[in-house]
């Protein structure tokens, strides 16, 4: 099964060929994503110059995919994961590292809880962001890209 980061929506969003046609070698029903997505993405269709067409898109889209929520189990693996990063790629004197946020280090919060829900369900991330490949040097997490 795989979870799709936000930029493999919005290519299927806009009929990107190559993801289009991956997802229908995976097929439709191997595919999901999860809230943490659907809030990037309704994020970028409020701020959009066409609000209400992609917005009615957008809710079409959701129709059809498997959308996972996070839970204590997904916050647990989330501070794991965080912490981990911290140790890796941070600041090693700890009044450093206070002042330090995971953003100072490259990573986005949110890509943190998209992987988070990938290993606790054990799926495949779909995404073109770096940041989880340098996750993969912390925590097991199955990767792929479709652009």
């Amino acid at each position: 099964m795989y979870l799709l980061d936000t930029n493999h929506c919005s290519s299927i969003l806009i009929g990107e060929p190559k993801v289009i046609r991956r997802v229908a070698e995976v097929g439709e029903l191997n595919i999901s994503t999860c809230v943490i997505v659907q809030g990037e993405l309704t994020y970028m269709m409020e701020n959009s110059r066409h609000k209400e067409t992609n917005l009615a898109r957008l809710a079409e889209f959701f129709e059809d995919i498997c959308i996972y929520h996070v839970n204590r189990d997904t916050a647990t693996i989330y501070g794991q994961i965080k912490a981990a990063l911290f140790n890796q790629f941070g600041p090693r004197e700890r009044s450093k590292r206070r002042k330090t946020r995971i953003t100072d280090l490259g990573f986005d919060e949110n890509d943190l809880w998209i992987a988070a829900t990938a290993v606790q369900y054990n799926l495949t991330v779909v995404s073109a962001d770096s940041d989880f490949e340098r996750i993969q040097q912390v925590r097991a997490l199955s990767l792929e890209s479709w652009l």
